[in-house]
């Protein structure tokens, strides 16, 4: 496994290092130790499957406030995503700063998103999977989200004349730091 840390400090995409051979390749994608050794969080207690039929469609800003913050390791098992991560650490220098990467099920790539950070991705093909491993269970009341489209952050959407976007993620506010 390979760490490569973002421009937001303790985010990382994960590539997999592929042992080939004629029948394919094998690659770990989750190892507890090299999690600990870059100071990750490396608590998983919960996995998600999101399926999603139309490409163009958003899921997110979402996130959960302490003391049900959570670490997320997200990965892209079929179809294509821009994956999004928003630094909401307010004693952070990164602080409303955004990192996205794509994700698919051909790249294998993951990104770590730690504790105090809203996460949401943008479909690119129709029919895409994700899984998501979770440190901590969800917890509707700590449950929150910020809007996908506020100027605070300005994301850069790839698809962003066709769009499909859920009530609740529409229903967010606008940031207030």
């Amino acid at each position: 496994m390979i760490f490569n840390e973002t421009k937001l400090k303790n985010a990382f995409i994960i590539e997999i290092e592929k042992l080939e051979d004629e029948r394919g390749f094998f690659a770990r994608a989750w190892d507890n130790k090299k999690f600990e050794e870059h100071g990750l969080n490396s608590k998983l207690v919960q996995s998600n499957i999101s399926f999603t039929k139309k490409k163009g469609t958003i899921r997110g800003m979402h996130y959960q406030v302490p003391p049900y913050a959570e670490a997320k390791l997200i990965r892209c098992t079929r179809g294509k995503i821009y994956d999004v991560i928003i630094d909401l650490r307010t004693k952070s220098e990164t602080f409303t700063k955004w990192v996205s990467v794509e994700l698919s099920g051909n790249n294998h790539r993951t990104i770590y998103v730690p504790e105090g950070f809203a996460h949401g991705f943008q479909t690119l093909e129709d029919n895409t999977e994700v899984f998501y491993q979770i440190s901590e269970f969800y917890r509707p009341k700590h449950a929150r989200g910020v809007r996908w489209d506020d100027p605070v952050f300005h994301i850069e959407w790839p698809r962003a004349n066709m769009l499909i976007i859920s009530e609740q993620d529409l229903g967010y506010p606008f940031f207030d730091s």
